[in-house]
């Protein structure tokens, strides 16, 4: 059954994109672009189509960690999360961004030794980091 998000796609994230999951990006551009009578800062992602509108508490996060002039922030690695935040008297869901840590690196499994050790292919990461389509 189709949701909302499917019938009205939007050309930017939204937290319902996230699907729940923590999601690392690098950042690959911030541009100014004209949304109603306003002109917001949107981050795009290597690899992805759509932006995020940065909010003031996003863009101070990136800021504090990566400095002040955006084109510092190219190439970085930022989490993308969904955080439940009060917006005109209401709690709703919203992206949030923090700097990746340790916990989120895949992990490679190990093969158990066995006898037979002529199958030595590694086998693939456990990755609950799956690929956002954005």
């Amino acid at each position: 059954m189709p949701s909302i998000n499917d019938a009205f796609p939007s050309n930017y994230l939204k937290a319902a994109d996230l699907k729940g999951r923590n999601v690392t990006v690098t950042m690959d551009r911030v541009e100014f672009e004209v949304l109603g009578d306003n002109k917001k800062l949107i981050l795009y992602f290597e690899g992805k189509d759509r932006g995020l509108v940065l909010n003031k508490t996003n863009a101070n996060n990136i800021a504090n960690a990566y400095g002040d002039d955006t084109d510092d922030w190219i190439g970085k690695q930022i989490v993308l999360f969904e955080a439940m935040v009060d917006f005109q008297g209401r709690t709703v869901p919203a992206i949030r961004v923090r700097m990746p840590q340790i916990k989120d690196k895949p992990k490679q499994a190990v093969r158990p030794a066995s006898a037979d050790m002529q199958d030595r292919r590694p086998v693939p990461p456990d990755d609950m980091n799956d690929e956002i389509p954005f």
